[in-house]
Protein backbone atom coordinates (compact mmCIF):
# COMPACT_ATOMS: atom_id res chain seq x y z
CA UNK A 1 0.00 0.00 0.00
CA UNK A 2 1.73 3.52 -1.44
CA UNK A 3 2.31 5.42 2.17
CA UNK A 4 0.10 8.69 2.19
CA UNK A 5 2.25 10.08 4.71
CA UNK A 6 3.32 13.62 3.28
CA UNK A 7 7.11 15.09 3.94
CA UNK A 8 7.15 17.95 6.28
CA UNK A 9 9.57 20.43 5.74
CA UNK A 10 11.34 22.46 8.27
CA UNK A 11 12.66 25.63 7.11
CA UNK A 12 14.35 28.15 9.89
CA UNK A 13 13.94 31.97 8.87
CA UNK A 14 16.49 34.47 10.86
CA UNK A 15 17.41 37.90 11.07
CA UNK A 16 17.86 41.27 13.03
CA UNK A 17 14.51 42.30 14.42
CA UNK A 18 12.55 44.23 11.57
CA UNK A 19 13.96 43.23 8.61
CA UNK A 20 10.81 41.72 7.55
CA UNK A 21 11.16 37.81 8.35
CA UNK A 22 6.87 37.50 9.75
CA UNK A 23 5.98 39.85 6.29
CA UNK A 24 7.81 37.63 4.19
CA UNK A 25 6.41 34.75 6.15
CA UNK A 26 2.66 36.50 5.74
CA UNK A 27 2.81 37.40 2.04
CA UNK A 28 4.30 33.67 1.21
CA UNK A 29 1.67 31.42 3.12
CA UNK A 30 -0.84 34.05 3.65
CA UNK A 31 -0.54 36.52 0.87
CA UNK A 32 -1.13 39.59 3.67
CA UNK A 33 1.11 42.48 3.96
CA UNK A 34 0.36 44.73 7.56
CA UNK A 35 2.23 48.07 8.05
CA UNK A 36 2.12 47.57 11.70
CA UNK A 37 4.96 46.32 13.13
CA UNK A 38 4.66 43.72 16.12
CA UNK A 39 7.75 42.42 17.22
CA UNK A 40 7.70 38.22 17.23
CA UNK A 41 8.16 36.92 21.03
CA UNK A 42 9.82 33.65 21.13
CA UNK A 43 9.25 32.13 17.56
CA UNK A 44 6.06 30.95 15.50
CA UNK A 45 5.49 29.35 12.53
CA UNK A 46 2.92 28.99 9.62
CA UNK A 47 2.81 25.78 7.52
CA UNK A 48 1.34 25.56 3.75
CA UNK A 49 1.39 23.07 1.04
CA UNK A 50 3.92 22.80 -1.62
CA UNK A 51 3.65 20.87 -4.86
CA UNK A 52 7.15 19.65 -6.34
CA UNK A 53 8.15 17.26 -8.74
CA UNK A 54 4.41 15.65 -8.84
CA UNK A 55 4.36 15.02 -4.87
CA UNK A 56 2.96 17.05 -2.25
CA UNK A 57 4.95 18.17 0.56
CA UNK A 58 4.34 20.69 4.25
CA UNK A 59 6.59 23.66 4.38
CA UNK A 60 6.59 24.26 8.04
CA UNK A 61 8.53 28.02 8.28
CA UNK A 62 9.30 28.88 11.07
CA UNK A 63 9.99 32.41 12.07
CA UNK A 64 12.47 33.58 15.22
CA UNK A 65 12.23 36.64 16.99
CA UNK A 66 14.96 38.95 15.91
CA UNK A 67 16.12 39.84 19.13
CA UNK A 68 19.02 39.11 21.17
CA UNK A 69 17.15 38.63 24.31
CA UNK A 70 15.08 35.69 22.68
CA UNK A 71 17.41 33.92 20.95
CA UNK A 72 18.16 31.75 24.02
CA UNK A 73 14.83 30.44 22.58
CA UNK A 74 16.76 29.45 19.30
CA UNK A 75 18.15 25.64 20.51
CA UNK A 76 14.92 24.08 19.92
CA UNK A 77 13.54 25.54 17.14
CA UNK A 78 16.74 24.90 14.88
CA UNK A 79 16.85 21.86 15.50
CA UNK A 80 15.98 19.42 12.86
CA UNK A 81 15.58 22.39 10.05
CA UNK A 82 15.96 21.59 6.65
CA UNK A 83 17.26 24.84 5.18
CA UNK A 84 18.03 27.85 6.88
CA UNK A 85 16.99 31.47 5.14
CA UNK A 86 18.81 34.88 6.25
CA UNK A 87 16.93 37.64 5.69
CA UNK A 88 18.60 41.72 5.81
CA UNK A 89 17.08 44.85 4.65
CA UNK A 90 18.93 46.16 1.89
CA UNK A 91 18.15 49.70 3.51
CA UNK A 92 20.07 48.86 6.61
CA UNK A 93 23.58 47.98 6.49
CA UNK A 94 24.08 46.95 9.61
CA UNK A 95 21.31 44.08 8.91
CA UNK A 96 23.28 42.88 6.07
CA UNK A 97 26.54 42.59 8.45
CA UNK A 98 24.90 40.48 11.01
CA UNK A 99 24.22 37.78 8.27
CA UNK A 100 27.14 36.18 9.45
CA UNK A 101 26.17 36.29 13.35
CA UNK A 102 23.28 34.16 12.48
CA UNK A 103 24.66 31.90 10.21
CA UNK A 104 27.12 31.16 12.60
CA UNK A 105 24.39 30.82 15.19
CA UNK A 106 22.39 28.49 13.35
CA UNK A 107 25.08 26.45 12.51
CA UNK A 108 25.78 26.11 16.41
CA UNK A 109 22.94 25.73 17.70
CA UNK A 110 21.46 23.43 14.79
CA UNK A 111 24.65 21.13 14.35
CA UNK A 112 23.59 19.94 11.18
CA UNK A 113 25.21 16.67 10.26
CA UNK A 114 27.16 18.09 7.44
CA UNK A 115 27.57 21.92 7.95
CA UNK A 116 29.11 22.45 4.87
CA UNK A 117 26.98 21.80 2.78
CA UNK A 118 23.68 22.70 4.97
CA UNK A 119 21.40 24.93 2.35
CA UNK A 120 20.90 28.30 3.21
CA UNK A 121 18.78 30.98 1.20
CA UNK A 122 19.70 34.57 1.57
CA UNK A 123 16.93 37.03 0.95
CA UNK A 124 17.51 40.96 0.34
CA UNK A 125 14.73 42.62 1.67
CA UNK A 126 12.45 45.86 1.35
CA UNK A 127 13.89 46.34 -1.83
CA UNK A 128 10.86 48.72 -2.58
CA UNK A 129 11.44 51.61 0.09
CA UNK A 130 11.97 54.87 -1.11
CA UNK A 131 11.57 53.53 -4.76
CA UNK A 132 14.67 52.02 -3.95
CA UNK A 133 16.87 55.11 -3.31
CA UNK A 134 17.73 54.63 0.36
CA UNK A 135 18.72 50.72 -0.31
CA UNK A 136 22.61 50.79 1.13
CA UNK A 137 23.38 46.97 0.27
CA UNK A 138 23.84 46.54 -3.19
CA UNK A 139 23.06 43.25 -5.11
CA UNK A 140 26.60 42.74 -5.98
CA UNK A 141 27.88 43.06 -2.07
CA UNK A 142 24.95 40.77 -1.38
CA UNK A 143 25.77 38.13 -4.16
CA UNK A 144 29.60 38.52 -3.92
CA UNK A 145 28.95 37.77 -0.21
CA UNK A 146 26.25 34.71 -0.91
CA UNK A 147 29.62 33.28 -3.45
CA UNK A 148 32.09 33.61 -0.48
CA UNK A 149 29.87 30.93 1.59
CA UNK A 150 29.36 28.30 -0.81
CA UNK A 151 27.48 29.71 -3.42
CA UNK A 152 24.21 30.35 -1.46
CA UNK A 153 21.55 31.20 -3.67
CA UNK A 154 20.18 35.49 -2.98
CA UNK A 155 16.92 36.97 -3.96
CA UNK A 156 16.07 40.11 -3.22
CA UNK A 157 12.32 40.66 -1.96
CA UNK A 158 9.65 43.29 -1.40
CA UNK A 159 7.29 41.29 1.44
CA UNK A 160 5.40 44.23 0.87
CA UNK A 161 4.33 44.35 -2.69
CA UNK A 162 4.82 40.33 -3.13
CA UNK A 163 7.92 41.11 -5.15
CA UNK A 164 10.20 37.97 -5.74
CA UNK A 165 8.44 36.37 -2.53
CA UNK A 166 6.88 33.11 -4.65
CA UNK A 167 10.07 32.10 -6.31
CA UNK A 168 12.34 32.67 -3.41
CA UNK A 169 10.26 30.65 -1.37
CA UNK A 170 10.31 27.52 -3.96
CA UNK A 171 14.11 27.91 -3.96
CA UNK A 172 13.55 27.34 -0.18
CA UNK A 173 11.21 24.51 -0.54
CA UNK A 174 13.81 22.67 -3.13
CA UNK A 175 16.72 23.29 -1.01
CA UNK A 176 15.40 22.00 1.85
CA UNK A 177 14.07 18.98 -0.15
CA UNK A 178 17.51 18.15 -1.56
CA UNK A 179 18.54 18.06 2.23
CA UNK A 180 15.55 15.60 3.37
CA UNK A 181 17.22 12.31 3.58
CA UNK A 182 15.56 9.83 1.25
CA UNK A 183 14.54 7.48 4.01
CA UNK A 184 12.75 10.14 5.51
CA UNK A 185 10.27 10.04 2.61
CA UNK A 186 9.67 6.16 3.00
CA UNK A 187 8.72 6.33 6.78
CA UNK A 188 9.14 2.54 8.18
CA UNK A 189 6.17 0.90 7.79
CA UNK A 190 8.39 -2.50 7.29
CA UNK A 191 8.56 -3.22 10.46
CA UNK A 192 7.96 -6.61 11.75
CA UNK A 193 4.82 -6.13 14.08
CA UNK A 194 3.41 -9.37 15.02
CA UNK A 195 6.88 -10.55 16.26
CA UNK A 196 7.17 -13.73 13.44
CA UNK A 197 5.15 -12.72 10.60
CA UNK A 198 6.04 -12.92 7.13
CA UNK A 199 10.50 -13.19 8.01
CA UNK A 200 13.28 -12.49 5.17
CA UNK A 201 13.80 -16.05 4.53
CA UNK A 202 17.38 -17.13 5.01
CA UNK A 203 19.15 -19.69 2.55
CA UNK A 204 20.36 -21.74 5.40
CA UNK A 205 18.04 -24.02 7.40
CA UNK A 206 15.78 -22.04 10.03
CA UNK A 207 16.92 -22.77 13.62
Amino acid sequence: MATRRRMLLKVIILGDSGVGKTSLMNQYVNRKFSNQYKATIGADFLTKEVHFEDRLFTLQIWDTAGQERFQSLGVAFYRGADCCVLVHDVNVMKSFENLNNWREEFLIQASPSDPENFPFVVLGNKIDVDGGNSRVVSEKKAKAWCAAKGNIPYFETSAKEGFNVDAAFQCIAKNALKNEPEEEIYLPDTIDVAGGGRQQTSTGCEC
